[in-house]
């Protein structure tokens, strides 16, 4: 499995050495967008991959960057989240986790490597629509962005994944663009898989 990680582009020290490319296409997406998020903590980064063992050996090949700290359910699916020993450094600031979601069935992702980047930005909204206009409320200029999204090829999503045991609401507004996505929500990561341990 080592040689089809290699062949696609997945072995950790690959996919490190692409970051910069990936992070200029989230900086223009948050120029798009009107969302200066230079002063919120970049929560960690997502990677999307199309087969359950292609996915189980890229991560074990990521243990030599950090540890699980949570194996969480979501829609049926484990999703893996990594804490790296030592933070990656990137054009939108240090990252301290990893998510690797093992595939869902019947899905089947455009491209497999990096697909997403979360922010915090915090807030004490529990539904998406609430945080939506929290965001709006933030942020000046935003609102005109999103009035005409469908002009601009952006796709806005608003959702509210949740996890089994966690206590802590996280709803989440998603903007895709050139193959990319910029998640938003009002708490980290690691705040969440804590709540998941406190029960």
């Amino acid at each position: 499995m080592r040689q089809t990680l290699m062949q696609k582009g997945l072995m950790p020290s690959q996919m490190l050495n692409e970051i910069d490319g990936f992070m200029d296409k989230i900086l223009d997406l948050c120029k798009q967008l009107s969302l200066d998020l230079s002063r919120h903590q970049a929560d960690h980064i997502a990677m999307r991959i199309n087969d359950a063992d292609v996915a189980k050996a890229a991560h074990q090949e990521w243990l030599q960057y950090g540890r699980v700290i949570s194996e969480a359910t979501i829609n049926g699916r484990p999703i893996i989240v990594m804490q790296f020993e030592q933070p990656i450094v990137t054009k939108v600031g240090e990252i301290e986790c990893l998510e690797l979601p093992y595939p869902a069935q019947n899905k089947s992702h455009p491209v497999e490597h990096w697909e997403h980047i979360e922010f915090v930005v915090p807030s004490q909204a529990i539904t998406a629509e609430d945080f939506l206009q929290d965001l709006i409320a933030q942020f000046p200029g935003f609102a005109d962005k999103i009035a005409n999204l469908k002009t601009s090829g952006i796709s806005m999503k608003l959702s509210s994944p949740h996890g089994e045991g966690e206590r802590l609401a996280n709803p989440t507004v998603a903007f895709k663009y050139d193959g990319v996505c910029i998640k938003l929500h009002p708490h980290s990561l690691r705040n969440i898989v804590a709540s998941e341990q406190s029960i």
